[in-house]
């Protein structure tokens, strides 16, 4: 089937990437059937779907986008059973991974592709107990996916390259912004930096350099505000002016050997940890996770809006 065919989708796994997903889903038009085994999985599905819904209504929803295109499946196999792509979101755990794939793979119609949330496990090892692994890839997502534009796409070494290009087409149709990663890299190529980040602020935060709220707005007020158009590496070549990266790296190439990161992480102490904890309650200053979460999406949605109109010179 092309990719711009699909009209029905499973989610197996409902939390809140898999939740996410399905928001993504149903405001881009797809009806989509849902399944998770947790007992009051349905509840919170529905929840998540409707405090995304006016952020997604306000990007503006595809045809025939609504949220009575949700089918909650009594069982796993009624979830797939009519299937023309699957994305899988359980937790990250290999051995639940490496079951629940394989349970996929076997009441998944032929030739369906089968996608992985996973935010770290390569597919050649999720994909081992599979009877047709060709046609399973990694489809890696952030958080909300209903909002961020970025699946990293990739295959295991059983992955047929012909499903990589699939997943890849479909998902761009489905309105996602993809990299085609050209070999499985753990936590693949996002994760890998926002990971050196963050393990340098628990550094930070440990040996009493910054706050949480202090590094957040390092991030916030400075480099991150570069970051929507440009990433690190552009961002990077216009520090070197007229010489671009060239004159960057021949100019500040020896702060390299400068002390400026700790990329092994810290031990997580309980200290480190209560710190951790006490420090964004404080920066979130009595907002609960709800109303972070809304006000994070109405900003995603400012920018997203102002770098389209960046883009297409209005």
């Amino acid at each position: 089937m092309p990719p711009a065919a699909v009209r029905r989708v499973a989610c197996v796994g409902a939390g809140v990437i898999g939740g996410g997903w399905v928001a993504h889903f149903l405001a881009r038009g797809y009806p989509v059937t849902a399944w998770d085994p947790a007992p009051d999985a349905e509840a919170k599905l529905r929840r998540l779907v409707d405090a995304a819904w006016p952020a997604l209504t306000e990007l503006g929803l595809a045809a025939g986008a609504s949220r009575d295109n949700l089918t909650i499946a009594s069982t796993l196999d009624a979830a797939v059973a009519e299937a023309e792509f699957v994305q899988e979101s359980a937790p990250e755990d290999l051995e639940l991974k490496q079951d629940l794939l394989a349970r996929i793979d076997a009441a998944t119609p032929p030739g369906v592709i089968v996608s992985s949330s996973t935010s770290g496990y390569g597919m050649t090892e999720m994909q081992e107990r599979c009877a047709t692994p060709h046609r399973l890839v990694v489809g890696h997502p952030f958080n909300p996916p209903y909002l961020i534009p970025l699946v990293e796409v990739v295959g295991g070494e059983r992955t047929d390259p012909s499903a990589v290009r699939w997943a890849a087409e479909f998902f761009k149709v489905a309105g996602k912004s993809v990299i085609v990663m050209d070999r499985e890299v753990p936590g693949f190529i996002a994760n890998r930096l926002q990971e050196a980040i963050w393990r340098e602020a628990l550094h930070m935060v440990a040996n009493g350099e910054a706050t949480p709220a202090q590094i957040d707005a390092s991030i916030t007020e400075g480099p991150g505000l570069r970051w929507p158009m440009l990433g690190p590496c552009l961002t990077f070549h216009l520090a070197g002016g007229e010489g671009g990266m060239a004159h960057m790296l021949d100019h500040f190439g020896p702060s390299l050997k400068s002390p400026w990161t700790r990329l092994e992480a810290p031990e997580l102490t309980d200290d480190l940890r209560e710190r951790m904890v006490r420090g964004c309650e404080e920066a979130a200053e009595g907002r609960s996770i709800a109303e972070l979460v809304a006000e994070r999406d109405r900003a995603l949605i400012a920018v997203l809006r102002a770098l389209d109109g960046v883009r297409n010179g209005r």
